[in-house]
């Protein structure tokens, strides 16, 4: 699994012009899944990105988790494109949505995040905070 994890002031996700969800300070991530993506490999990444120290201490220093702070997950597959080589990204190391949709609610159960809608086209609004941003894989 793969993740872009973004430190944000506010962020949203809109479907067809409706509010879908929002959430104040705390973290977008964006999720992608691979072939051989398991149920451990959500539990490992949700634990891993909540106890990331990526938020300002009392001394300003990132030193803090995502604590109280809120979530919001959007599923990617597009972060599995693959653009070595011509100008068309190849989408083949995404995992099919059969695969990719129970890892994905998976992970954001673990970790308590609000969503995005699985495989709808989606507009992604948000405030980065820093900006901060970290690409976290669960391990091979």
């Amino acid at each position: 699994m793969r993740a872009v994890v973004q430190r944000v002031s506010r962020a949203s996700v809109s479907v067809d012009g409706a509010l879908v969800s929002g959430i104040g300070p705390g973290l977008l991530v964006l999720l992608g899944v691979t072939h051989g993506d398991t149920e451990h490999d959500a539990d490992w990444l949700a634990h891993k990105v909540r106890a990331m120290r990526i938020f300002p201490d009392a001394d300003g220093r990132m030193n803090d988790p995502l604590g109280d702070r809120e979530v919001l997950c959007v599923s990617q597959f597009t972060l599995y494109g693959d653009a070595r080589k011509g100008n068309r990204p190849s989408w083949t190391a995404a995992a099919p949505p059969e695969l990719a949709e129970p890892l994905y609610e998976r992970f954001c159960e673990r970790i308590g995040a609000r969503r995005g809608v699985f495989g709808a086209l989606m507009e992604v609004e948000l405030v980065n905070d820093g900006p901060v941003t970290v690409l976290v894989e669960s391990p091979d």
